[in-house]
């Protein structure tokens, strides 16, 4: 795959949040202000955004590759709200089951071309609300604290952006792996 972006390129990879969950989510989101959700799918981030170049990009759709054939699907529960604060003003839908799977796929994602140090441990969750006013924080908190979604998640994507804040999805990843026994 040849990819021919013009200077640096921003890269993300996310589990995505299958509808109706992902959209409720999302129109929640904008609900509470957050306009950003409008162009940032509903998703568990795997990486988080990282900048890099056109080269190593190549490099990283190829380790994704491996990453998916080598990680089977897994079920997720999303239940309940959890919040970052005092550290961070963020309100996140909490992953109730999967989180293992999540872990190890993030892992794997950053053991790859392209690295990225994390400014806190890794955590999966689906953010809901981010740098608002403690009002609109609290909201979110309550209001989406019986938030339940159960699904497999099957896939993963790789996600670009060059400087506008609308991520775009590049390739999509079918996890593909052996299922684990145990």
């Amino acid at each position: 795959m040849s990819l021919q972006p013009h200077g640096p390129v921003t890269v993300g990879v996310a589990l995505p949040v299958p509808d109706p969950w992902g959209t409720a989510v999302r129109e929640a989101r904008l609900g509470y202000g957050e306009a950003r959700a409008a162009h940032i799918p509903t998703h568990v981030t795997l990486l988080p955004p990282t900048e890099t170049t056109a080269a190593r990009l190549e490099a990283l759709l190829e380790h994704l590759a491996d990453v998916a054939r080598d990680n089977p699907p897994f079920a997720m529960v999303l239940r309940g709200t959890g919040t970052f604060r005092p550290v961070s003003d963020v309100v996140y839908i909490q992953v109730a089951q999967g989180v293992s799977s999540c872990e190890q796929l993030e892992q794997a994602v950053r053991d790859g071309p392209v690295c990225r140090e994390l400014v806190f441990p890794y955590h999966p969750h689906v953010t809901v609300v981010h740098d608002e006013p403690t009002e609109v924080l609290d909201r979110a908190f309550d209001e989406l604290a019986d938030f339940t979604a159960e699904f497999e998640a099957t896939e993963f994507v790789a996600y670009v952006h060059h400087g506008d804040e609308v991520w775009r999805p590049l390739v999509t990843y079918q996890l593909t792996g052996p299922p684990t026994v145990g």
